[in-house]
């Protein structure tokens, strides 16, 4: 299967994002803005994936085109 730049780098920011970074958790417990650094999360990975759906579309109609 042929690999696609863009794919690869949003896959590798979702694994990013879905890991825990407890330093960065703890540092927005202290300031006290856990669930607004959460949401902020949350809607990154919806974004991405959706950026990541799109991408895989494209790249497969391109190679069947």
């Amino acid at each position: 299967m042929h690999s696609n730049a863009r794919i690869d780098a949003l896959e590798l920011m979702l694994t990013d994002l879905r890991t825990r970074n407890e330093p960065i958790r703890h540092k927005a417990a202290f300031r006290g803005c856990q669930p607004e650094f959460q949401a902020l999360v949350s809607q990154l990975i919806e974004q991405l994936e959706t950026e990541l759906l799109d991408q895989k579309r494209r790249h497969r109609n391109d190679k069947g085109a």
